[in-house]
């Protein structure tokens, strides 16, 4: 199965037969069934409200929802070829789309629908729908391997620029033009996401031991951190925190890592003269006399916080977000769960488990049955904790609504589009249009 991450409320998830393949969200989740596709809302640890279901679409592997509106994109595997947009709270067809093979991906933001086959990328105006760009003979992506900014002042796609190696094209949505190429990595790529304000990018190669962070547009090296030395792995998922200061991998083995951007300063108080401090020292020295490829795996971060899942080999889907104004973890496992986590933004370590819900069924909660049996968390946080309030509150973060435009995405503020508002009550604004051959 393919998954792919987008930030903020935005939301993607693919299934295959009845199989949950995976979700990128901050304050709702969508999934697609044999029977149809499904909208969560994500205010509550507690509870998951179901938005909306269909079921007039068989097999769907794609839903994209354009953050908390009523706009949705749909792709199914009866018609492989043809992407649907539809008003889901009005229960009608906008337009659709037929492409020359099989869709394997779709990214949108508030300026750009971006659908991704496996050599070639349609750059649509997500105002009309009308196709502005083409992006033909890219090299083969099996897997539809794209990320778009959600930032519409930029609305930068980033794909694969080679199929042997790691090397990141990155193409600005808005002036469409190539804005660069980054040389991320030796082998070819496997993951790629951007953090909100589209002004970094996290990637990941097929072998999954190193994660960079790039700036863009320059494509400089921010960070690298190593996952892991003794065993390749499928990065399934990368995903930043809104604020970017986290960065989420995970991958078909049993461990999510949770790695935290920072920076050492050279302002940092002077070390006691003790004997580690002194061989720390010389070590760090060291290193600018040893090989590039030695002294990077020595100055490369390991994870700030980790999960331990009880099942290994599957693909399992991560997701930083606040609910009820505090940080947690989710992770979708591939028997068809959500799994949320507490996250310690302060020491890290070992997430939480809190909460299991069932998403394949009726959107029944399972309860914790390990919570009388984990240790306690240290008490600064554990009190944060324990005092969670019953009744959804909108989160401080700026820009975030928690409710996932359940009770009011009717509508979609001027302010949240690049030119004019939208408003998807309105009938004349995106008229149903027959089938187009891009």
């Amino acid at each position: 199965f393919y998954v792919a991450e987008v930030p903020d409320s935005c939301c993607h998830l693919e299934a295959l037969r009845s199989e949950l393949a995976g979700f990128c969200l901050c304050s709702s989740l969508a999934i697609g069934t044999t029977t149809g596709y499904r909208l969560f809302s994500l205010s509550s640890v507690e509870q998951l409200d179901q938005v909306h279901e269909s079921n007039e679409i068989p097999d769907v592997y794609i839903v994209e929802r354009l953050f908390s509106s009523s706009l949705v994109v749909v792709v199914s595997h009866a018609k492989p070829q043809q992407m649907n947009v539809y008003h889901f709270k009005k229960g009608t067809e906008i337009c659709n789309y037929s492409y020359s093979s099989k869709i394997l991906s779709i990214r949108l933001n508030r300026q750009r629908l971006v659908v991704c086959l496996e050599e070639s990328i349609y750059i649509h105006n997500i105002k009309d729908m009308k196709l502005l760009k083409t992006i033909m003979d890219t090299p083969p992506n099996t897997t539809g391997l794209c990320a778009l900014s959600i930032n519409h002042a930029n609305s930068y796609l980033a794909y694969p620029g080679s199929a042997t190696s790691g090397e990141i094209a990155l193409y600005d949505g808005n002036t469409l033009k190539t804005a660069c190429t980054i040389p991320a990595h030796d082998g070819p790529l496997a993951a790629l996401t951007f953090n909100s304000t589209g002004s970094k990018l996290a990637s990941a190669s097929e072998k999954g031991t190193v994660i960079r962070v790039f700036s863009i547009p320059g494509g400089q090296k921010l960070y690298e951190f190593r996952r892991g030395m003794k065993r390749y792995v499928n990065i399934s998922s990368l995903v930043f925190s809104m604020d970017s200061q986290f960065l989420c991998a995970s991958s078909n083995t049993e461990t999510v890592h949770i790695f935290k951007l920072e920076h050492l300063t050279d302002s940092r108080p002077e070390e006691p003269p003790t004997w580690s401090g002194y061989m720390g020292k010389m070590f760090q020295a060291a290193t600018n006399y040893l090989p590039a490829q030695v002294s990077g795996m020595m100055n490369q971060d390991r994870a700030f916080a980790t999960v331990r899942l009880n099942i290994s080999g599957q693909r399992n889907i991560c997701a930083l977000s606040t609910i009820q104004k505090l940080p947690r973890l989710l992770v979708t496992t591939s028997d068809g769960h959500l799994c949320i986590y507490n996250l310690d933004p302060q020491d890290g370590g070992e997430c939480v488990l809190i909460k299991k819900h069932s998403l394949l069924g009726s959107g029944k909660t399972e309860e914790n049955k390990e919570n009388d049996l984990r240790p306690p968390l240290p008490q600064s946080y554990a009190a944060t904790v324990a005092r969670q309030s019953t009744v959804p509150s909108t989160s401080t973060m700026p820009g975030y609504s928690e409710d996932g435009g359940a009770l009011r995405g009717e509508v979609i503020p001027e302010h949240e589009f690049a030119t004019g508002p939208v408003c998807l009550d309105d009938e004349n604004e995106f008229p149903p249009v027959s089938i187009r051959d891009p």
